[in-house]
């Protein structure tokens, strides 16, 4: 006999995880509280019929009606799980019954009294199959039956019952095992039937069967009557269930988690070779992005039975979920999801299957939030990266916990030389007005570095002007012109080009003050110039006028939540500072850096102390800045040609004067 017969419950106390529908069941027949109809609904195979049969049994003993029925009177015996029927109890299938003759003759039988019994009980099964004129054939008797009559409707569909009919019934909606639950019920069956089973089998059946007892019980009964001996071991389940073997899942994930294409690859030619569905494989790969994220939220979710796994995958899936982010393992359940849809039917199934891997490795190949939110993710790994060694220390976390991706960008951020700083206990010695000693002769490789670069705030940028000295006492060093904070209100002046001094001596200055540095964990200047095309990207999204404005700033410094921009035009300078302008590029940082910035742009030739300002072009066109009547002029030039202008005018000028910044810079350099 089928185990799901064998073991199918004979009261309600027997039925496993349907407790929200039991108990209230046997309190009304505690109470004597018996309706003349009932709708049982839920998925199939989760007890109804079962419970529709106890329910008649429980109303016909002989000592009820009662919740616990005797099982030796006449009616209990009739009514066991596998004894011979009653006559007073009539289970019909709506599926084969459905029509209005079928429902005319169940009116005219239910009119008898019950032969031997207490109530006359009519179990219709698929309840959902009878028509709607069959149900109006039965409705006058449903709504007012003899004090005999009780209905039980089951179905998996209840939406489908008539409206009328179904509001003349209490309504129990049945449900799916829980896997913890389900395991339970599964060891008991297999400890009453002798039989050894692997601990990593029972997860294999109790997915098999969905949640469905029945279907459950149909997968065990199988998987022992195919087993060598009293022993079910995995390789003979895996084989038999069809499911893909867990070191194939773990080999796909480890690649995704390390970003390794050949690997990942590797893991679905494995797959095939072994024989494997390929949607079979994106099934159990989708649960398992399901059980990395339930573990992220749910520390505790093996131990509550929301993931069933054994002790050992357990250990592996929480390393795998350290590694994998809930954002990238969203994206990466949403894409498998959809490309399950796109194998249904399809005639090439490995073949989609690898386009969905190779989907996988390319998070900026789509625009959902779920990709934003993994680049996102990313982003602020790399940023981690920023931190100096010393806080990363004293904060405990150290650099052995980052990723391939992340130590790539700190091998990229370290490419700039950077000169050692001075101590700051001991300024500089000022130099010497006495002529200097001839150096020795040194090696070329053996060159003097650039001087470190000096972050400044903008009310102290003030470097002193060289005093001239005769050229015999003069050291081969060049000094910076004198340079001012630009006044708010009036408006600034063309920026000159400083004449080259020949052999200028140098003087003792006060160095200026270091400005504030980024807050932990943020990126400093370097970090934000290695990324300064995606801000640019960013900013031409949401406004073209402002990424052209930006085509002669550079980043000068961060100091603290302030990003400090130079200019060499002191009128896009201004039009920069603007709130709008200003509010697109704080915007656009939040994107590409995940930072809350302001801005401020600086006007201004790039000064020689800091050799990040230094612009790559030449002399001519870097001293070129246009006076601030050009701009304005352009602006009514382009009103006044275009009465009713379809484009921004602001944004017709900058065109005009980016056009007249690239002739010159071609003319400087004919």
């Amino acid at each position: 006999m089928a185990l799901y017969r064998k073991y199918r419950p004979s009261s309600f106390a027997e039925v496993v995880g349907q407790e929200h529908v039991t108990e209230p069941l046997s309190n009304a027949l505690n109470s004597g509280r018996i309706n003349h109809a009932y709708l049982f609904s839920g998925p199939r195979g989760c007890g109804k019929t079962s419970s529709a049969r106890i329910m008649a049994r429980s109303l016909n003993c002989e000592q009820g009606p009662t919740p616990t029925p005797c099982g030796v009177c006449d009616s209990c015996v009739a009514l066991a799980p596998n004894g011979p029927g009653n006559l007073d109890v009539t289970e019909l299938d709506a599926a084969s019954h459905n029509g209005v003759d079928d429902a005319r003759e169940l009116r005219d039988r239910a009119f008898y009294a019950p032969a031997q019994s207490r109530y006359r009980i009519f179990i219709i099964d698929e309840a959902h199959m009878v028509t709607p004129q069959a149900f109006n054939a039965l409705l006058k008797i449903v709504e007012e039956p003899p004090e005999h009559l009780i209905f039980v409707f089951a179905t998996t569909e209840p939406e489908k019952v008539l409206t009328t009919i179904r509001s003349r019934t209490h309504h129990y909606p049945f449900r799916l095992l829980a896997p913890k639950t389900m395991r339970g019920l599964v060891e008991q069956i297999c400890e009453r039937e002798g039989v050894v089973v692997d601990d990593a089998v029972f997860p294999l059946v109790i997915r098999a069967g969905g949640g469905s007892p029945r279907d459950t019980l149909s997968v065990l009964d199988q998987l022992l009557a195919g087993a060598d001996g009293n022993r079910v071991d995995y390789p003979s389940a895996l084989s038999l269930l069809g499911a893909t073997d867990m070191a194939l899942i773990d080999d796909a994930v480890d690649a995704l988690a390390a970003g390794d294409a050949a690997a990942l690859f590797g893991a679905v030619e494995a797959v095939i070779d072994a024989g494997h569905d390929p949607r079979r494989f994106g099934t159990d790969l989708l649960e398992r992005f399901r059980d990395l994220i339930i573990l992220q939220a749910v520390p505790d979710a093996a131990a509550r039975g929301v993931v069933d796994a054994p002790a050992d995958v357990l250990e592996r899936m929480r390393g795998q979920a350290e590694r994998l982010g809930t954002a990238t393992l969203t994206r990466y359940a949403e894409v498998v999801h959809a490309g399950l849809g796109e194998m249904r039917g399809a005639t090439a199934p490995r073949l989609l299957l690898e386009v969905v891997c190779a989907r996988l490795l390319l998070p900026s190949a789509s625009d959902t939030e779920s990709a934003l939110l993994q680049r996102i993710e990313r982003i602020e790994t790399r940023l981690d990266v920023s931190i100096p060694a010393d806080e990363a220390a004293q904060s405990g976390t150290g650099g052995s916990t980052l990723g391939a991706p992340a130590r790539q960008y700190a091998r990229r951020s370290n490419q700039a030389p950077a000169a050692p700083a001075a101590p700051a206990s001991e300024p500089p010695p000022a130099p010497s007005r006495e002529p200097a000693a001839p150096p020795r002769a040194a090696p070329a490789a053996a060159a003097p570095l650039p001087p470190p670069p000096v972050r400044q705030s903008a009310a102290a940028r003030q470097v002193a002007a060289p005093e001239p000295v005769a050229p015999e006492r003069a050291a081969p060093e060049r000094t910076a012109p004198e340079r001012t904070a630009p006044e708010p209100v009036a408006p600034p002046q063309p920026v000159a080009r400083p004449e080259p001094v020949a052999r200028p001596e140098p003087v003792a200055a006060t160095p200026p003050p270091q400005a504030e540095a980024p807050a932990a964990g943020q990126p400093d200047a370097a970090a934000v110039r290695n990324l300064w095309s995606t801000v640019r990207e960013k900013v031409r999204e949401r406004r073209r006028t402002t990424d052209v404005m930006l085509d002669g700033a550079i980043v000068v410094a961060v100091e603290r939540d302030t990003l400090v921009l130079n200019h060499v035009s002191a009128p896009l300078a201004k039009r920069i500072n603007e709130a709008r302008n200003v509010e697109i590029i704080r915007e656009a940082l939040k994107d590409a850096l995940g930072v809350n910035w302001n801005v401020r742009c600086e006007a201004g030739a790039p000064s020689a102390a800091n050799p990040h300002q230094q612009r790559v072009q030449s002399e001519p066109s870097a001293a070129f800045e246009p006076p601030p009547d050009d701009v304005e002029s352009m602006l009514a030039e382009a009103q006044s040609e275009n009465p009713a202008p379809r484009r921004d005018p602001e944004e017709v000028a900058l065109e005009l004067l980016q056009t007249e910044l690239g002739a010159r810079r071609i003319g400087d350099a004919g």
